[in-house]
């Protein structure tokens, strides 16, 4: 009986020293690890880094944790790190890099510039529509109650498009730069050329 015992364990060890562990970090900057590759989310595939467990017991005092191999570094990273103003491998204290950063800044960027065309378009609708009933003073009144209803229209949707506008403004200007010193990210990361 006990030389099954043993045989077991012994058995046991050797599966487990040799198993790889495999690490991610999602969207949150949650850290996860695990033993099963099929637990770890399609999306973060790409990211995840492996390391074996050490084949001897570790003596004491304790000696560093498993070696971990790094993912290779795609072609935009690669970008990232060579740019001035950013160390290789630098990181917030979630664990994101200039990418992370430099993507949410130009994500509001764009919805900035979005709004700001959609913006100035309805607006000169609207301006054209009021210069339009002043020119039609003696036009029937059915006409110039469809020129306010278009106008009423117009006005509301520019009202509309200018506040998202304001709101993407904000986020880059002022939210997007606190978020970055809360989290200790560098600044330079959300520099975008021609923002205005």
């Amino acid at each position: 009986m006990i030389l099954f015992i043993s045989i077991g364990l012994i058995f046991s060890s050797f599966l487990a020293f040799g198993q790889e562990v495999y690490r991610w970090v999602d969207e949150q900057g949650t850290v996860h690890f695990t033993d099963d590759l099929g637990l770890v989310p399609e999306k973060y595939r790409d990211q995840i880094l492996t390391g074996k467990f050490p084949k001897e017991p570790a003596p004491s005092p304790p000696t560093s944790p498993p070696s971990i191999e790094p993912p290779k570094s795609t072609e935009a990273e690669k970008e990232a790190e060579s740019a001035p103003g950013s160390a290789p491998g630098q990181k917030d204290i979630l664990g994101r890099g200039e990418e992370w950063w430099r993507a949410r800044a130009i994500e509001w960027n764009e919805k900035f510039m979005t709004t700001r065309r959609n913006y100035e378009n309805a607006y000169g609708e609207w301006k054209s529509k009021e210069q339009e009933l002043e020119t039609s003073k003696f036009k029937p009144d059915s006409v110039k109650r469809k020129l306010k209803a278009e106008i009423k229209v117009l006005e509301e949707k520019a009202r509309g498009w200018e506040k998202q506008m304001e709101e993407a403004k904000n986020m880059l200007e002022n939210v997007l730069p606190k978020q970055a010193r809360d989290y200790q990210a560098n600044p330079d990361w959300l520099k975008i050329e021609d923002k205005k």
